[in-house]
């Protein structure tokens, strides 16, 4: 029987992402939301101090083992914004339409060379909310931002990243091809390394 997991964000596309990077262990990741959990306050400054607080937040009130992901773009040209505040940037949480928009006025004239930019993802599996020894896997995904959205798959700012390797934007790709390479996926595969090796 699989251990279950509360996974400390109530966003499905990450939700689902993970379910699928966690297939390997025996590891039944579930909402916050299907316990009512509320979202964390994230007062942290960096990717790591937020994924901490959120996955602290779920693990107390589910009692369960909880894995929490922080991530967000951080563009050169706006010297790493909109950072952790990626899902929130044009003010409302979650609106991947206004972010986008934001982000292309952001850039707008800007040359395709200096449009360089990273997705970064911190996770964070804590066993017990106390627990004193968290693991933290931080991922980075290289990429540029487009003039224009590309592709119907993903979430977030997958239609404005362009992966030159991929001759693809992030939403272009397949599901499985973009949790082969990306931030999270590279972010899970560390997690799940340690995660086997401590047992």
């Amino acid at each position: 029987m699989s251990a279950r997991w509360v996974v400390a964000s109530g966003n499905a596309g990450k939700i689902a992402e993970l379910a699928d990077l966690l297939a390997g262990l025996d590891i039944e990741p579930i909402s916050q939301a299907e316990f009512s959990v509320d979202d964390a306050e994230e007062t942290g400054i960096a990717f790591v101090d937020n994924a901490l607080i959120k996955a602290r937040h779920a693990a107390t009130a589910t009692g369960l083992p909880a894995i929490a992901d922080d991530s967000g773009l951080a563009v050169d040209y706006l010297a790493g914004a909109p950072g952790i505040f990626s899902a929130r940037y044009a003010g409302t949480h979650g609106d991947d339409a206004a972010n986008n928009a934001k982000l292309l006025a952001e850039l707008d004239g800007v040359e395709q060379a200096e449009r360089g930019a990273a997705f970064h993802c911190c996770l964070v599996a804590l066993r017990s909310a106390a627990d004193p020894a968290p693991i933290v896997a931080h991922g980075i995904w290289r990429g540029e931002i487009l003039t224009a959205p590309r592709g119907e798959h993903g979430f977030g700012y997958d239609p404005l990243f362009w992966v030159a390797d991929e001759n693809a934007s992030a939403a272009e790709m397949t599901a499985a091809r973009k949790n082969a390479i990306s931030h999270r996926g590279r972010a899970m595969t560390r997690l799940l390394d340690e995660l086997r090796a401590r047992g």
